[in-house]
């Protein structure tokens, strides 16, 4: 029996739903400041999403475009600006940077109360100790579809994460052991991986390597999360055309699995509508309204 479909699309649109009733109930309008530097295609696009549905959600959108040979201080100080405006709730730097800008080094400039995509080092710790802040869009995206498949309580289900970078493996390692589930990180080191993965409930493939996950890597029945999002030629298209797919070979998982996201339409819609929740939930924190339960 084939793998029940997780629709990213639904979910993130039900999420966005929930953001912008909340917004509509707040006694101000959250405000999310979007910074590009450059004119990286992929970042232009990602950017014209999330200042759409900023304001499809009632939220102000900000948005400061940087060209390409801006300095790092000049950066850095557009960031120092937006901290200290009383207006602004949450800061979005838009990665990757142009060559020769340290975008490790901008983001710790960002004041952790308005770290809304989660990456700060101050938010990373918070994360860590279990303290209230803001998390990373992605990974929590990832945390909310497996509810959406598996029910709210995922306590005691056994989350294997295949990736170990500071964007995604282990802050959803993180966010997995929140939800009181046993938690794997796994890696292209692991030594049989394949059964490693067998063991997981819900298997989270973050690596960034097409299809290097198959069928013979699920658990019958388990929740395949899909974080990956790789660009393969695809020529019966056309010359030049390609295709995204993700890090799971799709039908041979899809085979095995319970549930199973796509990609495209599976993570990739939650990072923004997690974006958004942040951004709502940032402005709560420093205005001192009431929090929604988002």
């Amino acid at each position: 029996m084939a793998a029940e479909i997780i629709d990213g699309k639904a979910v993130a649109a039900g999420l966005r739903a929930q953001v912008a009733a909340a917004v509509s109930a707040l006694p101000g309008q959250p405000a999310l400041a979007v910074v590009l530097v450059g004119e990286d295609p992929a970042s232009q696009v990602y950017v014209r999403n999330k200042i759409r549905q900023t304001e499809a959600a009632g939220m102000r959108s900000v948005h400061h475009r940087l060209a390409a040979d801006t300095s790092q201080e000049e950066v850095e100080r557009l960031i120092a600006g937006l901290n200290g405006d009383p207006e602004v709730d949450g800061i979005l730097l838009q990665l990757p940077l142009p060559e020769g800008l340290d975008g490790d080094a901008a983001i710790e400039k960002i004041d952790p109360s308005k770290d809304v995509d989660g990456l700060t080092e101050a938010s990373a710790g918070r994360l860590l100790l279990g303290k209230p802040g803001l998390r990373p869009c992605t990974p929590t995206g990832c945390v909310i579809l497996a509810r959406s498949a598996l029910g709210d309580d995922l306590s005691g289900k056994h989350a294997v994460i295949v990736g170990r970078s500071i964007l995604v493996g282990k802050p959803a390692a993180m966010l997995f052991l929140a939800e009181n589930c046993t938690v794997s990180i796994a890696h292209s080191r692991t030594a049989d991986l394949a059964a490693i993965c067998r063991q997981g409930d819900i298997l989270v493939p973050a690596v960034g390597r097409a299809g290097m996950i198959t069928g013979d890597h699920v658990k019958p029945g388990a929740a395949v999360i899909d974080v990956g999002i790789n660009r393969l030629p695809a020529p019966e298209k056309g010359e030049g055309k390609t295709r995204l797919t993700g890090d799971a070979d799709h039908d041979s998982c899809a085979e095995r699995a319970g549930h199973i996201t796509p990609v495209p339409g599976g993570v990739g819609p939650m990072t923004i509508a997690c974006l958004l929740r942040n951004t709502v939930l940032a402005a709560c924190a420093r205005r001192g309204w009431p929090a929604p339960d988002l």
